[in-house]
């Protein structure tokens, strides 16, 4: 018996939780951020630059965000490859949400490789801050601004259909009746995360 094959349900609970906490609050964190570009290219500065003064944020970053990331993502990835997509065959609701959260999934996964080159890692090697003008340059190309927005809603999408999978897998959500709710809910954040990244999207392009 292989190591994934014997601790199975184990792995499994703590892919889907780090991609609550910390993926999740990340993404949504990320996308305020953006949104400040709302308030102009000073404001949206001055709160990236108050970002960029956390102590120990390389550490944070490293610990919080890029090991659980890679880890979700890579044993995401091991996942869609086992998964048996029959969508044709069974054209219900969940079904095709499980084979949009498997798509979801490739795209998030590259743009995010995309976007950590270009923000994180070739930023660095560049000597070149994260800043409005930064941004700028790259979003208010069509072309890129169509990348980002499609990676961002693949992203939202990812995570808030991933609320109702984690809710249902970690006995939260149990029964038809809190089910629905459950999927209300995740609607309306898919709606309300879209709607801000937008905004932020269009701010920073502008």
């Amino acid at each position: 018996m292989s190591f994934m094959q014997k601790y199975n349900f184990l792995i499994r609970k703590i892919h889907s939780l780090t991609g609550i906490i910390p993926i999740g609050v990340f993404l949504t964190e990320h996308l305020i951020t953006n949104s400040f570009a709302l308030g102009g290219a000073e404001y949206y500065n001055e709160r990236v630059e108050a970002f960029q003064q956390l102590p120990f944020l390389v550490g944070i970053e490293i610990v919080f965000i890029a090991i659980p990331l890679a880890f979700h993502t890579l044993l995401g990835l091991y996942y869609v490859y086992l998964a048996k997509n029959n969508v044709l065959e069974y054209k219900y609701f969940r079904n095709y949400m499980f084979y949009l959260q498997r798509i979801t999934a490739i795209i998030t996964f590259v743009f995010v490789v995309y976007h950590s080159y270009t923000t994180r890692i070739g930023r660095a090697m560049a000597g070149i801050e994260i800043s409005y003008e930064f941004m700028n340059n790259i979003v208010s190309q069509p072309v890129f601004f169509i990348i980002y927005l499609i990676g961002m809603l693949a992203a939202v999408f990812h995570f808030s259909n991933g609320i109702y999978t984690f809710a249902i897998s970690w006995g939260i959500a149990i029964g038809p009746q809190v089910q629905r709710k459950f999927q209300t809910i995740c609607t309306v954040l898919f709606i309300a995360l879209t709607a801000i990244g937008t905004a932020g999207l269009i701010a920073l392009a502008a």
